[in-house]
């Protein structure tokens, strides 16, 4: 039987990681969108060579350097599309790679821009982690260097949190780490159930 692809999503400071770390937890397998592009920009990764192609001042040591796309895309905006059409496909290899080697009966892809990219077309349900936006705002604010504006630049590339609400077929508010794992149990017994009835 073909794993239960649950994807998981939410904006900037909404325990989307604690979220995650706690399936992880309780064995079922996570897919992290983010850390597979870091595995693509990694020496030797997938991506490297045809970003480099792009944008060969992006290419070092430590394989693709972030920060010297991000100059590059801010200089030339135009560059961003391109280099979706590069990482995009990889990403999806690298995701149905991981669950063509699951072994388990349910898996989580932990995906930031989940319905902004459409991917939740793939899943069998998704997933999202929310709060209030105060709580939202005082968590990344927290965070090292992090400044109001560059929040709320963020907040201005994802889709608001009312309107993934509407789209989400699961929703856990993380207000509290022991209601957030009574609810992350709570959801795969409820899958499991549902599968085997």
């Amino acid at each position: 039987m073909t794993p239960f692809r649950l994807g998981l999503t939410g904006s900037i400071g909404m325990g989307k990681s604690t979220t995650a770390a706690m399936f992880t937890a309780a064995t079922v397998p996570v897919w992290d969108a983010d850390a597979a592009v870091h595995r693509l920009y990694a020496p030797g990764g997938a991506a490297v060579a045809p970003v480099g192609q792009l944008v060969p001042k992006a290419i070092g040591p430590e394989g693709v350097s972030r920060e010297t796309l991000k100059q590059a895309i801010a200089a030339d905006p135009t560059l961003l599309a391109q280099l979706e059409a590069i990482v995009h496909p990889l990403v999806a290899a690298d995701r149905a790679a991981f669950l063509a080697a699951a072994q388990t009966d349910i898996v989580v892809f932990d995906i930031p821009l989940l319905f902004e990219k459409g991917t939740e077309a793939e899943m069998d349900a998704t997933l999202l982690v929310t709060a209030p936006p105060e709580l939202q705002r005082a968590r990344v604010l927290a965070r090292p260097g992090m400044t109001p504006a560059q929040l709320d630049l963020m907040l201005s590339r994802q889709m608001p949190d009312r309107d993934k609400r509407a789209r989400a077929t699961h929703i856990i508010e993380t207000l509290s780490r022991p209601a957030v794992e009574a609810a992350v149990a709570a959801l795969i017994a409820y899958i499991r159930e549902t599968r085997h009835a």
